[in-house]
């Protein structure tokens, strides 16, 4: 073909709705407004499935179809000769598909009737220009290849988990003007993400949970697939995702959720998932006030970017399975000063409160409880990794619940939450526990 799919992948955006012609079986001809044509590879197309129509009864009787596609910024026409191979109703290109679509029937205001039935998968046998005088193409916005070359080299210098995350979503800023971002890790169970690092936001977020499958991160990190929309959209705002979350692991009568991060005014989302080793270690993703923000282009760059995330964290994590570095050097007693603070923990799922306030749960309550029974019967701060690992009352199933993730999600919910207790690193593997206020333990049986 004298022209590639990827040349005009901006006509596939669904910004200008195309059309879809096709013949019966007798001759006759059908035109219809189509809601999505989706990028899928070099040569295939997918098609939004979503009425029992003329242009479905004829494309199951003759698998030809002709679609007409525009460029949003050009004007420019192309003709696309299709032949019909499979229809999709489950899986990545379905709920790809599914979570743009939410996006351009909520913009064009036909949320309740654009429901997606099924994703039509074709190849592309010809391309072909329409003849017009389309626009100048505008010039990109950067050097993609440049800027994710130049983020790849930055985001290897992280001698740490928690530099890594940070020195990643500063390098989306800088170099991708991606202002609001945030990196989630996949929980042991495989049930759930949790935030460990965000940027752009008011509030951090660390902590905040949301169920797999939930909004535009559950679905991405359940499919394993990008999961990108371009305009606000109901069904998949982060309102809709934590109530489900909440819904699918139930009440425990605690007020236990940290609030998502995230912009009230959300347009364009993309969530992108992180993994290594052949396994699924978490979700990047972004997000922007702005339509239309994030393109093909964007898509490209943050899976490359992710794929070089979950290496490095893959490589972090075989290298804390060695040998811990020496204790550096313990500094003098914090003097601990003021009345006695009660900590509760509540064993059912490992909640912690400081005094009134909840701090966490699960495996970093688990751990940060188990740090504070040492100090309180043994005076003792110094801790490594390792004896975290192996002590069988945190329950850590194994290195998929990434403990490095965990330690950095307690030390960040500590120094934003409480003044007096704090986790800091001496070492690879190695980590002190500063107490400047005495607590009181109090183990809840509720």
């Amino acid at each position: 073909m004298a022209l590639s799919l990827h040349a005009i992948r901006a006509c596939f955006e669904g910004a200008v709705p195309s059309a879809v012609a096709t013949c019966a079986p007798d001759g006759t001809p059908n035109v219809s407004a189509l809601s999505q044509v989706h990028f899928v590879d070099d040569v295939h197309v997918a098609l939004s499935f979503q009425f029992f129509n003329k242009t479905r009864e004829n494309v199951l009787a003759h698998p030809r179809a002709a679609v007409l596609v525009i460029h949003p910024e050009t004007a420019a026409q192309y003709r696309l000769e299709l032949q019909y191979q499979r229809t999709e109703t489950e899986g990545p290109l379905f709920e790809s598909m599914k979570a743009k679509l939410a996006g351009i029937a909520s913009h064009t205001g036909m949320s309740g009737v654009f429901k997606l039935l099924g994703s039509d998968v074709y190849r592309v046998l010809e391309i072909v220009a329409v003849p017009g005088n389309p626009l100048p193409s505008p010039p990109p916005r950067r050097n993609m290849l440049s800027a994710l070359r130049r983020c790849a080299e930055r985001i290897t210098v992280g001698a740490d988990l928690g530099a890594l995350l940070d020195e990643t979503l500063a390098s989306l800023e800088a170099l991708l003007d991606i202002r609001h971002a945030m990196v989630l890790m996949l929980d042991g169970s495989g049930q759930r993400l949790y935030t460990v690092a965000s940027r752009g936001y008011e509030q951090s977020g660390v902590g905040s949970e949301i169920a797999m499958g939930c909004g535009v991160i559950g679905v991405a990190a359940r499919e394993r697939t990008p999961i990108r929309i371009t305009h606000m959209t109901a069904e998949y705002s982060y309102g809709r995702a934590i109530r489900e979350s909440v819904e699918r692991e139930g009440l425990d009568g605690l007020e236990t959720a940290i609030p998502m991060p995230g912009l009230a005014d959300s347009r364009s989302q993309l969530a992108v998932p992180i993994a290594g080793g052949g396994r699924l270690l978490g979700v990047l993703y972004v997000e922007s006030p702005e339509d239309l923000r994030f393109g093909y282009d964007d898509e490209d760059a943050l899976v490359a970017i992710a794929a070089q995330l979950g290496l490095t964290i893959h490589m972090l994590q075989q290298a804390t399975e060695g040998q811990d570095e020496a204790p550096s050097a313990a500094p003098s007693a914090v003097p601990e000063r003021g009345a006695p603070v009660a900590v509760r923990h509540y064993a059912a799922d490992d909640s912690v409160f400081i005094g009134d306030d909840y701090l966490i749960k699960g495996v970093a309550g688990a751990i940060f409880w188990k740090l504070l029974r040492d100090y309180e019967s043994a005076r003792r701060t110094e801790f490594t990794n390792r004896e975290l690992r192996l002590d069988p009352a945190i329950r850590l199933p194994d290195i998929s619940d990434n403990l490095e993730a965990r330690l950095i999600l307690l030390e960040r919910r500590l120094a934003e939450r409480c003044r007096f207790l704090r986790i800091e690193k001496t070492g690879r593997g190695r980590f002190r526990l500063n107490v400047s206020r005495p607590v009181k333990l109090v183990e809840m049986s509720g």
